[in-house]
């Protein structure tokens, strides 16, 4: 599974306070991801993370 934050970030945090092994505040304000391909035992928290993300800026495939 792969993982982007777009352009649609508010910058809430939320996604890093579920799951800050993949997702963090980048130098520009807004979230960002470590890498973009997740490892299988970290699939269910990033998913969590992207249907907690207010703005549906989360997208996940």
């Amino acid at each position: 599974m792969k993982v982007h934050v777009n352009a649609d970030c508010i910058s809430c945090g939320l996604c890093v306070s579920i799951c800050p092994d993949v997702f963090h505040i980048t130098e520009g304000g807004t979230a960002g991801v470590y890498r973009e391909e997740v490892p299988p035992e970290l699939e269910a928290v990033v998913r969590e993370a992207a249907d907690s993300c207010p703005v549906n800026a989360i997208e996940v495939g």
